[in-house]
């Protein structure tokens, strides 16, 4: 019972609309910047990379969310006063296994995938290796994607997921919501401008594969593994000019980007495949009621956790 673990804080629903709230509308100003700007953004951050180098403008960008982090993780322990573990798992511990699990097995993937696709189509890419540069990178990456990616999940299936589901007595809406936000914060990424609306359907659609892994597995560890993997290994392996990392990566991708079947692929069959994957893994049962049944009130929470404790 994920989205339950909020009523072990000190419960208030405008306690858990104050950071959504602000985020979203920074992110909105940043959108409309994004489009009134007569400079586009793929300009725009080759001026600023030229001024500045690549590793301190990831570090520029990542910083922020970086710190984001912090703020929810302190908001839930400070003002909602519930444990961090509770906003992680339904599980007494945070299971380190999964996070580390997920995040080997699909960084696994990431790589094979990548080098199938540079072997196959080697002129797509150029060798972008600089050992002194990529050490700088490796630093700067470590530390802050996983940040980066952890904020974005304690915020949209931690922070958010347990809020709504509190609100609407049920996790369908919780699981749409958070998704389509998840999505729409790519809004203003500069791969939005250079390939259409179309990729939101990436977004989109990554945002409900990882909901729904948090639903399914009643805890934040798998999906905190597979989206720290997912953008640490890409940010590492391969880079273009046109995409929100731009860093000194192994290789650089260098064929004409447009919008194709790759962008559909990973949510109309890969993450597919991974829910089905981690379902047998972990004995994922009961689909209907995780994904669309109602969320106990309080009083029925209590009274299922005595039960539950009074049998153990």
């Amino acid at each position: 019972m994920y989205i339950e673990q909020g009523y072990k804080g000190n419960i208030g629903l405008w306690k858990y609309a104050i950071i959504p709230v602000a985020f979203i509308a920074f992110m909105a100003l940043n959108y409309i910047a994004t489009i009134t700007s007569p400079v586009s953004v793929e300009e725009t951050m080759a001026q600023i990379i030229e001024k500045l180098g690549s590793n301190l403008v990831l570090i520029i960008l990542l910083a922020p969310l970086a710190v984001g982090l912090l703020v929810v993780l302190l908001w839930t322990y400070i003002v909602h006063q519930q444990s961090i573990t509770s906003l992680t798992t339904s599980r007494k511990r945070i299971d380190w296994k999964r996070v580390f699990f997920a995040f080997a097995f699909w960084g696994g993937i990431t790589v094979l995938l990548t080098g199938i696709d540079i072997y196959f189509s080697p002129d797509d890419y150029v060798l972008n290796f600089d050992a002194q540069k990529f050490i700088v990178l490796l630093i700067i990456a470590m530390i802050l994607i996983p940040m980066q990616t952890s904020f974005e999940e304690y915020l949209f299936r931690g922070h958010m997921l347990q809020g709504l589901g509190i609100w609407a007595k049920n996790r369908w809406v919780p699981l749409v919501v958070t998704s389509v936000l998840f999505g729409l914060m790519h809004l203003a990424n500069p791969e939005v401008e250079k390939l259409g609306y179309g990729i939101m359907v990436y977004y989109i659609g990554t945002g409900f594969f990882l909901a729904i892994l948090t639903l399914m597995d009643e805890g934040l560890e798998l999906a905190l593994g597979f989206h720290a993997a997912n953008n640490l290994i890409t940010a590492l392996l391969v880079t273009a000019d046109w995409t929100a990392f731009q860093t000194h990566s192994i290789y650089r991708d260098v064929s004409e980007p447009a919008l194709g079947w790759d962008v559909f692929i990973p949510v109309l069959v890969i993450y597919p495949l991974l829910l089905l994957f981690f379902a047998k893994k972990y004995g994922w049962k009961n689909w209907k009621e995780k994904l669309f049944g109602k969320v106990l009130d309080q009083q029925e929470f209590l009274t299922k956790n005595d039960e539950q404790s009074h049998m153990a």
